[in-house]
């Protein structure tokens, strides 16, 4: 007896189609064309997810040193004073601090300051 593989082909076609919604008209329509519009959408959102890392750690780095300038030190400096006074925060509570409590980061700063 032989094998229909209508269902099965049918089946993954269609999981093709559901993943290249939203894409241009070549992407959705055709198999061939979506497998690869799938394939390099999955590439980009790998790296994009590295990149995001990346653009979120410099955006605090930047928002840190902002909030360093405006009391006197740097950035550069804030972390080595940090370090060397065993305060251990990272750099999004850091920036956190910064834009939204800068009481809160002005005694952080006086404290590492301080210590060294």
């Amino acid at each position: 007896m032989r094998v229909k593989r209508g269902v099965t082909t049918h089946k993954r076609h269609q999981k093709i189609r559901k993943a290249t919604k939203g894409m241009t008209h070549s992407n959705r329509a055709s198999i061939r064309r979506g497998k690869q519009a799938i394939t390099k959408s999955l590439q980009n959102a790998t790296r994009d997810r590295k990149n995001r890392k990346r653009s979120f750690r410099q955006l605090w780095n930047t928002r840190i040193n902002s909030a360093a300038r405006q009391n006197g030190t740097t950035y550069s400096q804030l972390i080595n004073a940090l370090k060397k006074a065993n305060i251990i925060v990272d750099r999004k509570i850091l920036s956190e601090l910064a834009v939204n409590e800068p009481v809160a980061i002005k005694a952080i700063i006086d404290t590492a300051s301080k210590s060294n």
